[in-house]
């Protein structure tokens, strides 16, 4: 197993299924994270939205803690967390504590945010985003190298942080946003519908601003034949609310997927090279797929795919 966010790993992206009562969906998250472990992948990412938007949850950085642990190995990231939605001492105490309880198994992503509605509901607004984002995003990337300053140093966890920095990441659309989080030695997070093309733009403009970490590109996979129905529902309601300009990079719905692991594995490959990246975080749920086949696809994927697909990044 990878250290968190590390370049070369391979992880899990976890999505409740919402098709149960919450009870029942936090077994099944579980469920899924331990699986994941069991067959191969590096780690798990949780992500963020609020008031029931489908198939997310609004607490990634609490989930991730409950997937730690449940696997017996691997590591979990809030990934993205939306970080304009809370201070910045209080994110970088809780994780911070939560590499406390599970030394070198905790990294964490972080995003601005697109729906309102989440914005709303945490009593603010969207105005400002990107320069409030980018305030943050400077401030816990200083406390997570372990260069936290004032009374948050005094804090034990949070001083541990100056000998085991947590790995942090931070999604990115433009070039701006990669420059930024090169000059604060962060890594990068590509979402899974800009196309490989539009991600290695990115991942150029990251290393020629000096960037050093992780180029992570989220990215579907499916062995056999997608449910493309319950895809392109997905697809639907992301292009509701995504920004026109990061639409602008999406050439469909970037599903790989293939009948045997044999083909599949280089065409991931293949997909990653292209675009630049060095991480790769695998998703599988849409709203709507059965948790069973959900499954089916974490074991295959992580028992037939990764090994192939690690030989093909090795011998790159």
């Amino acid at each position: 197993m990878s250290t968190p966010l590390a370049a070369g790993s391979c992880s899990l992206r976890l999505y409740p299924h919402d098709d149960r009562p919450a009870v029942g969906i936090v077994d099944e998250l579980l469920a899924q994270a331990r699986l994941g472990a069991e067959h191969g992948f590096d780690g798990v990412m949780t992500s963020e939205h609020h008031a029931g938007f489908a198939g997310y949850l609004p607490n990634p950085l609490q989930a991730a803690g409950w997937c730690l642990d449940a696997m017996a190995t691997g590591w979990a990231a809030p990934c993205p967390l939306l970080l304009p939605l809370r201070p910045v001492a209080l994110v970088a105490e809780e994780i911070a504590w939560l590499a406390a309880r599970h030394p070198e198994r905790v990294g964490i992503g972080v995003a601005a945010g697109a729906l309102e509605v989440d914005f709303e509901l945490m009593g603010t607004t969207m105005d400002g985003l990107t320069t409030r984002f980018a305030d943050a995003l400077a401030s816990l990337a200083t406390i997570l190298r372990g260069s936290a300053e004032g009374p948050l140093a005094d804090d034990p966890a949070v001083a541990r942080l100056t000998e085991h920095p947590v790995p942090l990441v931070s999604a990115a659309m433009g070039p701006g946003a990669v420059r930024r989080a090169a000059r604060l030695g962060a890594g990068v997070l590509f979402d899974s519908l800009s196309s490989p093309d539009r991600c290695r733009t990115l991942t150029d403009a990251y290393r020629d601003a000096g960037g050093t970490g992780p180029c992570v590109i989220v990215r579907r996979l499916w062995l056999g034949a997608p449910p493309r129905d319950r895809l392109d529902e997905q697809l639907e309601r992301y292009r509701g609310y995504a920004a026109e300009s990061a639409q602008a990079h999406w050439t469909g719905d970037e599903v790989l997927h293939a009948d045997d692991a044999a083909e599949l594995a280089p065409r991931v490959a293949r997909t990653m090279e292209r675009a630049g990246a060095d991480t790769l975080n695998v998703r599988v749920h849409a709203p709507g797929i059965p948790s069973d086949a959900v499954r089916e696809q974490i074991v295959a994927l992580g028992s037939e795919v990764l090994p192939r697909l690690r030989k093909e990044l090795a011998n790159g």
